[in-house]
């Protein structure tokens, strides 16, 4: 009868019939009493959210205290109820560190234990922990479903101190989860989405993980390819600034030997090694494909709305939020979602209120925190983007964007030390982003450090260049560099760089002034006032292109009137008719003498007029620069 009842409560719950599970689990349990039946009703209590009922059978008789997984149920039903405290009391604080498989193992071997052993195993963990057998074999001992509740206890230990922002203590649990039960998906997709762990941390987290410890039964050589297999899908998922080539040799394994091409994840993986590398239309090409068939894929849709965002798509960004704020006003990418639109559009309180909505929603949502933070940088509201920006920097300390955010904000405010500080920060995370290597340039170019600067934007171009980023991507980088090369005296290449930028289809005033400026230093003067018109048809009312072009007429203007001079001399001296050889002499050196004082005249009346242009405008100059990286 048992039997029975029990293939009739699966057949329920696999038709999702929840009152007939019920109603099979609940005669079922009273006709065996088994700890594990009073386990399933449980889960099925839990499965139609009726929390507070699945906790009040699991409670019954000590159940919670003699077996792993329904304290595991236990703690996830109180979790659900917002009881932290009571989740963590029934978790307990401490880790079963015993139960880590040790890294580099070798692969754990099915193996019949005898009684004898396993009465052993049981007097053991009644042992003091200094007191244990080493760890793989206490391991070895312990039943493998309690393996893996005990794994999934540590998950939602750091569930828990994440909710209580104690995210040291919540990374510890994850990483412990991980190394008990490699395959214990949730605490790895925690530490990776939350940005926990910086990037050279997570490839050597992922180094130190012994996959060995899956097994398919029967089967040795299954299980070896079954571990390879766990461990390059978990590659995926780790940063794709350190190591490139990893990540790419793991996504075509993926894609040609399993025939993944199609798998979201992987797609997801792919588009986000894009936009990283600020290929943002290849990067919206993969999100769209993966959209096209599953509309309402979370997991894709910020990489998507970022990618729209920079591409400018408005239209698609307000098609897009409008239908999820329809179909799922509950999820916090929906708010978020709106919130980019409205910052598309500049309309900054609205978008400011829709992120604070979304981060509300799941305070550990780091897209929506760092939007809320660009709100108040878009207004030139520093004092609260600082700090909307270090909240994100505590949540999320493995990433490098909001020290890099911060720097940025700094380095607007004229606070060069902490500038450097913060941005010194970002690069010990991460040393391979062209935004900021280019920001670490601007900095160097304030302080007057033009060799560092020149050699930081440089940097940033190979690496773009490198990653085949967009063109758009690299306007700010040259034109920074441009500025930096004039400065230090690298008239040509200046010149160069400018040229470069217009040719990418750079239409910006203060481009057109920066390469008018150079032409004026190098005393190309017309070509310069054609630069300098240029700027104005662009932007009619810029001040600065207006003054550069009136210096430029005027020191044209002085060029003339020496060469008007010359002439003159010229004309006097062939109207005397006939002179004899000495007259002749005596007038080439007197004429001589009369044209090396004019242009010297000419000359240092041009030269104060180019100096005092470039003096008014070193300051305009500097926030020339800082703009461009905005």
């Amino acid at each position: 009868m048992d039997k029975f009842l029990r293939d009739w409560r699966q057949d329920a719950v696999n038709k999702h019939q929840y009152e007939t599970a019920i109603f099979v689990a609940d005669k079922l349990l009273a006709l065996t009493g088994d700890d594990q039946d009073s386990f399933y009703l449980a889960q099925i209590h839990y499965s139609t959210g009726n929390y507070s009922r699945a906790q009040s059978f699991l409670s019954r008789g000590g159940l919670t205290e003699r077996n792993a997984q329904c304290r595991y149920l236990a703690a996830q039903c109180a979790i659900k109820l917002g009881k932290t405290e009571d989740a963590l009391s029934i978790l307990g604080e401490k880790n079963p560190t015993h139960l880590i498989a040790a890294p580099g193992s070798a692969r754990q071997k099915l193996r019949h234990v005898d009684v004898n052993t396993r009465a052993g195993a049981r007097h053991n963990r009644n042992v003091s922990r200094t007191e244990r057998v080493p760890t793989s074999e206490e391991r070895d001992r312990e039943d493998i479903n309690i393996i893996k509740s005990e794994a999934g206890m540590c998950y939602l230990r750091g569930l828990c101190f994440a909710k209580q922002n104690a995210f040291d203590r919540a990374k510890e649990c994850y990483k412990t989860a991980c190394q008990i039960d490699v395959q214990c998906f949730e605490a790895f997709d925690a530490l990776m989405a939350n940005a926990l762990m910086s990037p050279s941390e997570e490839w050597n987290f992922l180094e130190s993980l012994n996959f060995d410890t899956i097994v398919v039964p029967n089967n040795p050589s299954l299980s070896q390819e079954a571990a390879q297999f766990t461990k390059t899908l978990y590659t995926t998922r780790l940063s794709k600034y350190t190591r490139p080539r990893d990540f790419e040799e793991a996504v075509e394994q993926l894609t040609t030997h399993y025939k993944l091409a199609e798998n979201p994840d992987i797609i997801l993986a792919k588009a986000d090694q894009r936009y990283t590398n600020c290929r943002f239309r290849e990067s919206l090409e993969l999100t769209s494909a993966v959209l096209k068939e599953d509309k309402y894929n979370f997991a894709v849709l910020p990489v998507h709305l970022a990618s729209l965002y920079e591409l400018g798509q408005r239209n698609n960004l307000f098609l897009l939020a409008h239908e999820l704020t329809e179909t799922h006003p509950s999820e916090p990418c929906t708010w978020h979602a709106v919130g980019i639109y409205y910052l598309s559009t500049h309309r900054i309180a609205e978008a400011r209120r829709y992120f604070s909505k979304a981060s509300v929603m799941d305070p550990h949502f780091g897209p929506a925190w760092i939007g809320f933070a660009h709100t108040f940088a878009e207004e030139g509201e520093h004092d609260q983007a600082i700090s909307a920006y270090s909240t994100a920097a505590r949540l999320f300390q493995g990433t490098h964007l909001p020290q890099l955010f911060l720097g940025m904000q700094n380095l607007q405010l004229n606070n060069m030390a902490l500038a450097r500080e913060y941005l010194d920060t970002a690069y010990a995370l991460c040393s391979s982003d062209p935004l900021l290597l280019n920001e670490m340039g601007a900095v160097f170019y304030h302080e007057d450090q033009l060799s560092d600067a020149i050699g930081m934007f440089r940097r940033a171009l190979s690496l773009s260049e490198d990653h085949n980023a967009d063109i758009a991507s690299l306007i700010p980088i040259r034109t920074n560099l441009g500025h930096a090369l004039r400065r230090d005296g690298h008239l040509s290449d200046a010149l160069q760089t400018f040229e470069d930028v217009l040719r990418h289809g750079a239409k910006d005033a203060a481009i057109f002034s920066a390469k008018g400026l150079v032409l004026l230093e190098l005393g190309r003067n017309w070509e310069a006032i054609d630069a300098f018109h240029e700027a104005l048809n662009v932007a009619p009312q810029d001040p600065m292109a207006t003054d550069l072009l009136n210096r430029a007429l005027e020191a044209n203007e002085d060029d003339e009137r020496y060469a008007g001079v010359n002439r003159t001399i010229r004309a006097e001296l062939g109207a005397g008719g006939e002179a004899s050889d000495e007259e002749n002499d005596v007038e080439r050196v007197l004429g001589g003498r009369l044209r090396e004082i004019q242009q010297n005249k000419v000359a240092g009346r041009s030269r104060r007029r180019r100096n005092a242009a470039v003096e008014d405008l070193s300051a305009l100059e500097e926030d020339m620069v800082v703009d461009e990286d905005g």
